[in-house]
């Protein structure tokens, strides 16, 4: 008299002998979770649900984002956390500096014509370590960096130095360069850099946590997936190495969300191939 349901333990053993006995949807999950592994293991086991989901999708896998969820949590796989901020640079107010030029707004037309630096540190067993980074602002592209034991000027210095050797021409006019109003970036060594080669300096507001909000974005990224994510850490070799293959696989192959979930490398190739699309029509 009581309604009660059947026992699935035979049906399941029996699918267990012979796969082939199983629903559509439980064989279309098999093959969804081997990809979704795949896919988070590709990308340093870093990605959520929504990454994962984009990979796929660029992958011309037709799949909804909340079955990529439901599988992720069978799977027990989940994305890396970003943790608090840390401030690094101490600003230097008695030193005259340039106007701020960006004024939040770090949106760009085209490649090479707004950067941004900012460095922060890391806590090793023989010591701080200090990384800077300079990113072009059109695609994200992490365009220089570098790893150091120190705070000095030199040590900023040698981050755009590496960005000026990469992307800068004779072509590339009215590029302007961003930073916070820390005392690296303010000293006449590193202003008297930009002025040579033609860079264009602008400096943010003291005291404004939006002065410089995409570098720290960036800096964020990398603290979350690389510093916090490996560690702990032994050696300013270790940080320089990590930090290497990092910026590669961020520059090459991460999705980012706000360039449209492409790497930054893939939208800078797409904004060229669309200029000479236009030149050639003209």
């Amino acid at each position: 008299m009581l309604q009660i349901a059947p026992s699935t333990y035979y049906d399941r053993r029996a699918i267990a002998r012979d796969p082939d006995r199983a629903s559509v949807r439980a064989k279309s999950d098999a093959d969804l979770c081997v990809k979704i592994d795949a896919a988070w293991k590709n990308n340093r086991k870093l990605y959520g649900a929504r990454k994962v989901w984009h990979v796929l999708l660029r992958d011309n896998e037709e799949v909804a984002r909340c079955t990529v969820e439901r599988l992720m949590r069978r799977l027990g796989l989940k994305g890396v956390l970003r943790g608090k901020k840390v401030i690094t640079t101490n600003p230097d107010t008695s030193q005259p500096c340039p106007d701020d030029k960006v004024n939040r707004v770090f949106k760009a037309d085209r490649p090479n014509q707004l950067w941004v630096s900012d460095f922060t540190y890391v806590q090793t067993w023989s010591g701080t370590v200090y990384v800077a980074f300079v990113i072009d602002v059109f695609a994200r592209r992490i365009v220089g960096w570098r790893v150091s034991t120190s705070m000095a000027t030199q040590f900023v210095l040698d981050a755009l130095e590496q960005a000026i050797w990469q992307r800068k021409t004779p072509d590339n006019k009215e590029l302007i360069h961003h930073s916070d109003r820390g005392s690296q970036y303010l000293s006449i060594k590193y202003t008297e850099r930009l002025i040579e080669v033609g860079i264009d300096p602008s400096v943010g507001t003291v005291g404004d946590s939006y002065d410089n909000a995409l570098a720290e974005c960036v800096i964020g990224l990398f603290k979350t997936e690389v510093i916090n994510q490996i560690g702990p850490w032994k050696s300013m070799r270790e940080v320089e190495w990590e930090t290497l293959k990092w910026v590669d696989w961020y520059n090459n192959r991460r999705l980012l969300g706000p360039i449209g979930y492409v790497p930054p490398a893939e939208a800078e190739e797409a904004f060229y191939q669309n200029l000479n699309t236009l030149d050639m029509v003209a």
